[in-house]
C-alpha cells in the first residue's frame, strides 16, 4: 500500500524542537495534504486489545435485531447507541459535489455504482468518549449519555473492553493531531485543544457476511467522514477501499499486524484547513480478498459469528467550538489548487467553507446521510 507511515514513538520519545520530531511532523502534514490519510505507527497500542474488541462487536452484531433494537436512539439522531442496517445513506449518492468528484476520476478507479440510493447494509455502534465541558453545550443531542446493551454475557464486557480500545486509538489519534498541527507550522496544541470536549465515538460497524457476502456488494458506499480525524485498528476482513487525493488512485488498504493504524482527515479538518487538507473518500465492499478471507475464517473459527468489524474511532472537534479556516492555511490551500490545476490535476469547483459552530456542521451532514430530521 502507497501510504506513508507515520511514526508516532519519534514524538512521544524526543523534544518537540528536536530535528527528527520536526521532520516527522512535517511527514505527518504532508501525508495528510497528499492522500488524506497515513499509516500511524505507535507502540502503545496492543493487538491483542483490538482482538478482543473484535470477539465482543461480534458476539453483540449475532444477536437477534430486537435485542439490538433497544439499544437504539434515533430521537438523538442515532449518536448514541446502534443503527440498524439499511439506515445510514451514502451521502454521495444524491451530493452533487461528491458525485463530481467521481465523475472525475478514470473509470477504473471509480468505487463501485450507489447511484441506487439504498441504504448501507451494515449496523453501527456509537459509544462515546469524552471529558465533559465545564460549559453547558449548545448541542445536548450530540453529547448524551451512553447506552449500554442489557444482555447477559455482553453486558459485564462491554464498558471495560470499550474503554480500554476506545482510549488506546483516541490517544494515537490526539497525539497524531499534535504532529499534524505542528508539521502545519502552527503551535501543537492547535487541533488537540480544539477536540478537547468533543463528542468522540468509538464507532464500528458490522457487516453480517452470511447475509451481505456476495462479490461487490456495497456495504459502506463511497463518502468522507463528518469528523476532524477517523482511526481505525485492523477489520479481519479486507474490503475498505480509500483515494489517495492527488492521485486519483483506488487504494486497497492493508493495515500491518502490530502496532498499526489508518488514519483519514474528515470534514472538520478540511474545514479548519479551507482546504488544504481535504476529507478522504473511502467504500467498503466484499471483494475477492473478502470472499477469500471469509472461507479461512468459516474453517479456522466454525464457531464464530461471520460478521466483519471495522475497529474505528471518530475523533471531533468540539461542538462548540467556532470553525472557520485558518487564513495562513486557506492561502497554502489556494496555491497548492492553482498548482494543481496547472499540473493538469482539476480539482473540481472551489468549496467554500463558512464559519460555523462545530455542531452546527455536524447536524447538516447527518441530515445528508438520512440520520437526522431535516
Amino acid at each position: 500500500m502507497d501510504l506513508p507511515v507515520i511514526d508516532l514513538d519519534i514524538f512521544l520519545n524526543n523534544p518537540q524542537n528536536s530535528p527528527e520530531v520536526q521532520a516527522e511532523c512535517r511527514r505527518a502534514a504532508q501525508a495528510l495534504i497528499t492522500y488524506g490519510a497515513l499509516v500511524l505507527h505507535d507502540s502503545r497500542v496492543s493487538e491483542q486489545d483490538n482482538s478482543t474488541f473484535l470477539d465482543l462487536l461480534e458476539d453483540y452484531f449475532a444477536q437477534p435485531e430486537e435485542e439490538l433494537k433497544k439499544d437504539e436512539r434515533p430521537e438523538l439522531s442515532y449518536q448514541i447507541g446502534v443503527t440498524l442496517e439499511n439506515t445510514e445513506k451514502p451521502k454521495c449518492a444524491v451530493d452533487e459535489p461528491c458525485l463530481d468528484v467521481i465523475q472525475r476520476l478514470d473509470p477504473a478507479e471509480r468505487p463501485l455504482d450507489i447511484a441506487g440510493h439504498a441504504p448501507d447494509p451494515k449496523c453501527r455502534f456509537f459509544w462515546r468518549m469524552v471529558e465533559q465541558p465545564p460549559y453547558e453545550t449548545e448541542f445536548l443531542g450530540l453529547n448524551a449519555p451512553n447506552v449500554t446493551p442489557e444482555a447477559p454475557g455482553i453486558k459485564e464486557r462491554w464498558t471495560p473492553v470499550m474503554d480500554q480500545w476506545g482510549s488506546s486509538m483516541k490517544n494515537a489519534v490526539s497525539n497524531l493531531a499534535e504532529m499534524a498541527a505542528l508539521g502545519l507550522g502552527l503551535p501543537a496544541e492547535t487541533f488537540k485543544d480544539a477536540g478537547r470536549y468533543g463528542p468522540h465515538l468509538l464507532a464500528p460497524t458490522a457487516s453480517d457476511l452470511s447475509k451481505y457476502g456476495k462479490r461487490d456488494t456495497i456495504l459502506a458506499g463511497f463518502h468522507t467522514d463528518l469528523n476532524f480525524l477517523t482511526i481505525h485498528g485492523r477489520s479481519r476482513y479486507p474490503g475498505l477501499h480509500i483515494w489517495a487525493r492527488n492521485t486519483g488512485k483506488r487504494i486497497a488498504v492493508k493495515i500491518p499486524p502490530g502496532n498499526y493504524l489508518l488514519v483519514q482527515a474528515g470534514k472538520q479538518l478540511e474545514h479548519l484547513t479551507g482546504g488544504l487538507i481535504k476529507a478522504g473518500y473511502h467504500e467498503v465492499v466484499v471483494n475477492q480478498a473478502t470472499l477469500d478471507t471469509i472461507e479461512k475464517r468459516k474453517a479456522a473459527f466454525p464457531d464464530r459469528p461471520l460478521v466483519r468489524i471495522s475497529s474505528t474511532f471518530f475523533w471531533h472537534l468540539s461542538s462548540d467550538f467556532d470553525l472557520a479556516p485558518i487564513p495562513e492555511l486557506a492561502d497554502e490551500a489556494r496555491r497548492l489548487r492553482a498548482e494543481q490545476f496547472n499540473l493538469g490535476k482539476d480539482e473540481g469547483r472551489e468549496v467554500e467553507y463558512p464559519p460555523m459552530k462545530v455542531g452546527q456542521q455536524v447536524q447538516s451532514e447527518l441530515k445528508h446521510i438520512a440520520l437526522m430530521a431535516s
